[in-house]
């Protein structure tokens, strides 16, 4: 009797420990402005039937490719992706989630061809990978959400095997780890994934890791990162090899697991890894195919040892499924297939992983980057 009346005082506060996930949600997609002035939209997502309802646009804005959503939801930054020609910029805007109002605060210029923007948990500073020019660029924040000059550019060096895509450095993701103590962010065009401590409080807050660098076989082209729930493990998904690499993470010193082809046996699809992540349960991992194959590949991840399995591989409802993102709760994916200007929503199987698609989809041009921030 003592046991359950313990459990019952104890109820309440299991249940303030762990609060419901939102039943509403603002969607902020980012696109390429080639052939309309709208950039940013911000739709109203309802977590209970996968709708999306429009809520609000920016106009003006040049190409905010990707978007970074800062931790208090009241400020979005985009890069500006201008290519080799003209140098890129990022921007701050304000953003009042009840309503999904954004406005710009202000720009700063980057390095050419800015194409992913990331900001820390404190919201100190934000971090650019500039594609076409190579280089990676830090940018102090302040507290009223406006980008200050950058503070620290590291440009990168080389090439690889591909003369194409590879004739000299491409850096695409810059990306904190889970504990914030490293940055890392991958190269492209040299093949390679670069670590730097991560020290917030500095003028110039990274500085080379030990090891600096890790490198995937010649040609692969990294694009992006994610790492498991518990992070042990990281996952690096490449462009033009389109596979998915599996590490564990150990701290900075990240030591290859597994290499898995995101093809079919067999295929003459063309591949065009893209984005990758895990699910909020951590049990599941999902990555994108561009190319012709328009697919996201499902893989189960094994909690012990990392290790993945492949479960199936989806149609993406469109062309060119450049970024997607999961619902906080795990229930929903949304991919954005750029080509054809479509968003697509699926409805996940907590048990399996696999995707159903639920009907909704949105038409929006050229959509190139999905992030949910809480509705209030």
């Amino acid at each position: 009797m003592k046991k359950l009346l313990l459990l019952l005082c104890l109820a309440p506060a299991l249940l303030v420990a762990q609060p419901k996930p939102p039943k509403t949600l603002d969607l902020l997609i980012g696109t390429y402005t080639t052939n309309v002035p709208d950039g940013i939209y911000v739709y109203r997502f309802y977590t209970e039937s996968g709708r999306l309802v429009y809520l609000n646009r920016t106009s003006g804005v040049d190409n905010p490719s990707y978007l970074c959503v800062a931790p208090n939801g009241k400020f979005v930054y985009s890069v500006n992706e201008i290519g080799n020609d003209r140098t890129g910029s990022v921007s701050a805007f304000s953003f009042e989630p009840k309503v999904g109002k954004i406005e710009l605060i202000n720009k700063q210029p980057s390095g050419a061809g800015p194409c992913y923007i990331s900001v820390d948990k404190d919201q100190k500073h934000i971090f650019s990978a500039n594609y076409a020019g190579g280089s990676l660029s830090v940018f102090p924040l302040k507290k009223d959400g406006s980008i200050a000059p950058a503070s620290q550019t590291i440009q990168d060096q080389g090439n690889g095997p591909n003369k194409a895509r590879q004739e000299k450095a491409h850096v695409h993701t810059a990306m904190l780890s889970p504990d914030e103590k490293h940055l890392l962010y991958t190269d492209l065009g040299t093949d390679k994934v670069n670590i730097y401590r991560y020290h917030s409080g500095q003028e110039k807050p990274l500085t080379p890791s030990d090891p600096a660098s890790f490198s995937l076989p010649g040609g692969e082209g990294p694009r992006h990162i994610d790492f498991s729930l518990d992070k042990r493990y990281m996952y690096v998904v490449s462009e033009m090899g389109a596979h998915v690499f599996a590490y564990t993470y150990n701290n900075g010193n990240p030591k290859m697991l597994q290499k898995v082809s995101m093809m079919e046996d067999g295929s003459t699809k063309e591949a065009g890894g893209a984005d990758i992540h895990v699910s909020p349960d951590g049990r599941f991992l999902y990555a994108t195919n561009r190319g012709t194959a328009n697919e996201i590949v499902v893989y189960a991840i094994n909690a012990e040892s990392g290790l993945l399995t492949f479960i199936e591989r989806h149609d993406t409802g469109g062309n060119h499924p450049r970024n997607f993102v999961i619902d906080p709760a795990g229930n929903y994916l949304l991919v954005a297939n750029k080509n054809s200007n479509n968003i697509v929503v699926y409805k996940i199987n907590h048990t399996t992983g696999k995707l159903t698609p639920n009907g909704n989809t949105v038409e929006i041009d050229s959509p190139t980057c999905l992030k949910f921030t809480p509705a209030q």
